[in-house]
């Protein structure tokens, strides 16, 4: 096949994704999810990521964390090793309205410290080998890191333009579904949002259950509600969202 045909067939298929992307149809993170799927197949990656730009020191990037199909332990292990909000990759973004591209281990790493060797480690068994980043803003300014992974090779700037519009649309639906979400606002009780504030500042059920004066039996059902709540499939996920909610 010549490559004039590839790129009719590339550009085709870039419009059928889009048409679809943009549907109003699209109301919960978990369609979000899909097409983000999606646009990293489309674009030749195998893994994504969106996490909220840190604003301070030791945020855990789990908390941080949005969007992913990062596998759960190298999800588990980067929180561990408490880099993200050090990374070469935040710094960058920060400094920068352009898209960049590397070698994961390079962005995902703090410079002048040891995580470098330890993140290629953590990344020898996927295949995460380069990254793609951009930062993109909600519409009240909060920012967020898009990251897709793979073993591709560095756009050119055609497709580099494609993919970040691409993903500045997928960006703005992702927005509309934390407005759909608001409403858990008026649903979460009180109990609730102590036991997620204070698992957000680090404390454990059996701390929580001794400052707020309850069995931890209590504080875990105060966690299951408000996950459930949350529309989050575990207390991780919950605390981050409502964090972005502004809840805590």
């Amino acid at each position: 096949m010549k490559d004039p045909d590839k790129l009719a067939l590339r550009s085709e298929a870039y419009a059928d994704f889009l048409s679809g992307m943009t549907s109003s149809t699209v109301q919960t993170e978990y369609e979000v999810l899909h097409l983000m799927r999606q646009c990293t197949a489309q674009f030749g990656f195998t893994h994504f990521m969106i996490a909220r730009i840190p604003f301070g020191e030791q945020q855990r990037f789990a908390e941080r964390l949005v969007l992913s199909s990062w596998p759960s332990e190298l999800v588990r292990q980067y929180d561990t090793a408490t880099v993200f909000h050090a990374s070469t990759l935040v710094e960058r973004l920060r400094h920068t309205k352009l898209p960049i591209f590397g070698e994961t281990v390079a962005l995902l790493s703090a410079p002048a410290t040891e995580t470098a060797a330890s993140m290629e480690g953590l990344l020898a068994d996927y295949p995460l080998r380069n990254t793609f980043a951009v930062m993109l803003h909600t519409t009240y300014g909060e920012a967020f890191a898009v990251l897709l992974s793979g073993a591709r090779s560095e756009p050119d700037r055609a497709e580099a333009a494609d993919l970040c519009f691409t993903l500045l649309q997928l960006f703005e639906t992702l927005e509309r579904t934390f407005e759909v979400g608001s409403s858990a606002r008026d649903k979460l009780s009180t109990r609730e949002i102590e036991c997620l504030r204070w698992a957000a500042a680090g404390k454990s059920s059996d701390e929580i259950a001794i400052i707020l004066g309850i069995s931890v039996y209590t504080v875990s059902s105060y966690f299951k509600t408000a996950t459930r709540k949350l529309d989050s499939v575990n207390r991780m996920q919950a605390i981050a969202r409502a964090m972005r909610m502004k809840l805590i």
